[in-house]
């Protein structure tokens, strides 16, 4: 069997695992084939073909053949990503149902409360904690956004502020609409003088380009209601999404002592942007 590790790597960026890479590659070289035979030239475990099979088969990857013993046939592999595409697409749609079933049933009731109880026994530093990855990072924001009451501050990059409006600009607007004031500090650049226009007509924005030492200042920072914040521990322009960390906290004591007299001190020295 010869697959280049090129083709093996985009396998798993969609979801295959190691056993279910060799397996498939290894039917596509054959057409079709039984366990045994698959598990000699793939170097998966005759224990472990079973399963691993099976499961390339409930994905749509593959066909089984029905005898003693069992054969597996190769489908077209355009044809195997539809389908994988497809059945990934329905069962996100009926967790998706399963999701709302629950948000509408007395069970998100019981939960509720229980987790009410409990916050009430909790320490501020109890409600702390690491986000790992981009999306993380953005789910959280976003959760911030929606029970925001009175103010939100941001300390962004000019990327930052570019995937800001994208992800939140219309949670953003609404909060604005709702009395929310909403003020960003970031860099403007030529690059995203659309992005600020667009920014602008919800949010307070001011430039942070002419401050001195800006390098040591500039990260990624969001506060709302002067009670809870994100802060952005990496820098975005130099890894992957998948590598960013940030740091969340509803510690009114830090936010009020250190991080809002921070950010006012980045926007009192800042120009607004006409």
């Amino acid at each position: 069997m010869v697959v280049s590790p090129r083709t093996l790597d985009a396998l798993r960026t969609v979801g295959l695992n190691k056993y279910e890479r060799n397996l498939w590659a290894a039917l596509l070289a054959r057409g079709a084939a039984s366990a045994g035979e698959l598990s000699d030239i793939s170097n998966v475990p005759r224990s472990r073909c079973y399963d691993v099979l099976e499961s390339l088969a409930s994905r749509g990857f593959i066909v089984i053949q029905p005898g003693k013993p069992l054969k597996y046939v190769a489908i077209h592999p355009r044809e195997a990503l539809d389908r994988a595409k497809k059945k990934i697409a329905e069962e996100a749609q009926e967790l998706g149902e399963k999701i709302d079933r629950l948000g509408k049933s007395d069970s998100i009731k019981e939960l509720e409360r229980l987790h009410k109880e409990n916050m009430k026994t909790m320490k501020p530093e109890d409600l702390t904690g690491a986000l790992k990855g981009r999306y993380a990072m953005l789910q959280q924001v976003e959760s911030m956004l929606k029970r925001a009451r009175k103010s939100v501050k941001f300390v962004t990059t000019e990327s930052g502020l570019a995937e800001l409006a994208e992800n939140h600009g219309s949670l953003l607007k609404k909060a604005s609409d709702g009395g929310v004031k909403i003020q960003i500090a970031a860099p403007m650049t030529k690059q995203n003088g659309e992005t600020i226009k667009e920014v602008s007509k919800y949010a307070q924005i001011r430039n942070v380009n002419d401050i001195e030492k800006i390098d040591r200042l500039l990260g990624r920072l969001c506060v709302v209601d002067g009670q809870e914040f994100v802060l952005g521990l990496t820098d975005d322009t130099k890894i992957h999404p998948t590598q960013d960390v940030a740091f969340w906290t509803k510690s009114d004591h830090v936010v009020t002592n250190f991080l809002e007299p921070m950010f006012d001190l980045i926007w009192h020295n800042s120009k607004p942007v006409k």
